[in-house]
C-alpha cells in the first residue's frame, strides 16, 4: 500500500511527523512518499521513503497520478484537493491539521476553507488537539474525523550522555514570528541571566522562515537587553544533531522553555522529553497531550513573566522534583505517542475510509 503526503516546506515540526509516520507505517507495509512545494534549505533531513521537490502543477499532477497511491494526506493546503480530484485522483483525499497559528486563524481558516473540505475530502485528521477539534465538529459535523496523537521514535532520538555544561542552559525552538511569542523568551531569558550569571540561553531556528523586519527587531532586543554574551543563536541543526543539545540543555540543569500562543502538537517538546530535558512551557492547547504539570513538565500563565520565573527557577532548584519530572517524561511519552500505537490508528482510519 502507497499514502503520499503533501505539504509546503520540508521544515519544522511536520516534516518531523513525516520522517517519524514513515518508520512507523513501514511496519504495516505502508509505503510513504512525500511531494513538499518548495525547499528553502540547503539540506533534507532522510525520510524513510521518496520525497519528491515540486511547486508547478503539471509536475505535481505526473506524481500524483504515476504514484497509485491508495490514499492522499495533504497537510493544510485545501486549495489543492479541488485540483487533484479535478486531474483524475479517486482515492480518499485527508485533510490534515498540524496548527492553525492563533484561534482566530484557525476559524478564518475553516471559513476559508469549508467549501473545499466538504465537497472535496474525504475526512479529517488532527494531533488530539482540542481547539482545532471543536471547530471541526462545529464546521463539519458529518465528516469523517479521526484523531490520535503524533508518534515519536524514542529509541532513535534519545538521552546521550555528553560532557556537562559549566552552567544552566534555556533552550527554545521556533521560527521569529508572532504565535512563537520569541519576544516572551528574551523577556524570560533577560530575567534569569540577571539571576544566574552562568546561564546561557539557546535559540535553535530557521532563518528562512522569518521576515527581515522580524529579524531586525530580535537583533535589536538582544542590544537592548545586551544579551550578546549570554544568548546563542544555532540555525537549521540538523534533527539527528539536536538530541545532543536536548541532552546537554537537561544535563546543564537547564530545560526547554517553549512561549508559543497556540499549538497544533509540538515535536519540540516530544523530542526534549526523550532526552531528559525538562519543559517549562505556556498552555498552548496542543501541548496538553504531552505536558501534565509537576508531572511531565511545568506550565507557566503566558504573558506572566513573574511566573515564568518561579516556575522556571523550581525547575532547576529543586532537584527531586526536576528528576521525577525528567522520568515521568520519558515514561510519559513511550507510552502514548509510540510508532506502533500510531501505525494501528493509521490503519484504523485508512479501513474506514474503505483502504485496505
Amino acid at each position: 500500500m502507497k499514502v503520499l503526503f503533501v505539504f509546503y516546506v520540508p521544515s519544522g515540526g511536520v516534516e518531523t511527523l513525516n520522517r517519524q509516520r514513515a518508520a512507523a507505517l513501514k511496519k504495516k507495509n505502508i509505503q510513504c512518499d512525500f511531494l513538499y512545494f518548495e525547499n528553502k534549505r540547503d539540506t533534507i533531513n532522510h525520510h524513510d521513503g521518496n520525497v519528491f521537490i515540486a511547486k508547478k502543477d503539471d509536475e505535481i499532477q505526473k506524481i500524483l497520478l504515476a504514484g497509485n497511491y491508495q490514499a492522499v494526506i495533504v497537510i493544510s493546503d485545501f486549495y489543492s484537493l479541488s485540483k487533484y480530484r479535478a486531474w483524475g485522483y479517486k482515492g480518499p483525499l485527508v485533510l490534515e491539521i498540524q496548527g492553525l497559528g492563533s484561534k482566530e486563524g484557525a476559524r478564518n481558516f475553516f471559513v476559508m476553507a469549508s467549501h473545499s473540505i466538504q465537497k472535496y475530502a474525504d475526512g479529517l485528521l488532527t494531533p488530539c488537539t482540542p481547539h482545532i477539534d471543536r471547530l471541526i465538529e462545529e464546521f463539519f459535523p458529518n465528516k469523517k474525523k479521526f484523531s490520535f496523537n503524533n508518534c515519536f521514535d524514542s529509541e532513535k532520538f534519545s538521552y546521550r550522555q555528553i560532557k556537562k555544561a559549566k552552567g544552566p542552559i534555556i533552550g527554545w525552538v521556533g521560527r521569529l514570528e508572532e504565535n512563537k511569542n520569541w519576544t516572551e523568551f528574551i523577556e524570560i531569558g533577560n530575567k534569569l541571566v540577571k539571576a544566574k550569571k552562568d546561564l546561557l540561553l539557546f535559540m535553535f531556528e530557521d532563518p528562512s522562515l522569518s521576515t527581515p523586519q522580524e529579524r531586525v527587531r530580535f537583533q535589536q532586543k538582544v542590544i537592548d537587553y545586551r544579551l550578546s554574551d549570554q544568548l546563542v543563536t544555532l540555525q537549521n541543526i540538523p534533527n539527528h544533531q539536536m538530541a545532543d543539545y536536548y541532552s546537554i540543555i537537561g544535563d546543564s540543569g537547564g530545560f526547554l522553555c517553549s512561549t508559543s500562543k497556540v499549538e497544533g502538537a509540538p515535536y519540540s517538546i516530544l523530542e526534549a522529553m526523550s532526552c531528559r530535558c525538562p519543559i517549562l512551557t505556556t498552555d498552548s492547547d496542543g501541548v496538553r497531550s504531552s505536558v501534565i504539570h509537576n508531572y511531565t513538565g511545568k506550565y507557566y500563565a503566558i504573558g506572566n513573566i513573574q511566573d515564568a520565573i518561579k516556575e522556571g527557577t523550581e525547575l532547576m532548584n529543586d532537584l527531586p522534583l526536576r528528576e521525577q519530572i525528567r522520568e515521568n517524561g520519558v515514561k510519559h511519552l513511550k507510552e502514548n505517542f509510540s510508532l506502533e500505537k500510531y501505525a494501528e490508528n493509521f490503519e484504523k482510519m485508512l479501513k474506514d475510509l474503505g483502504v485496505g
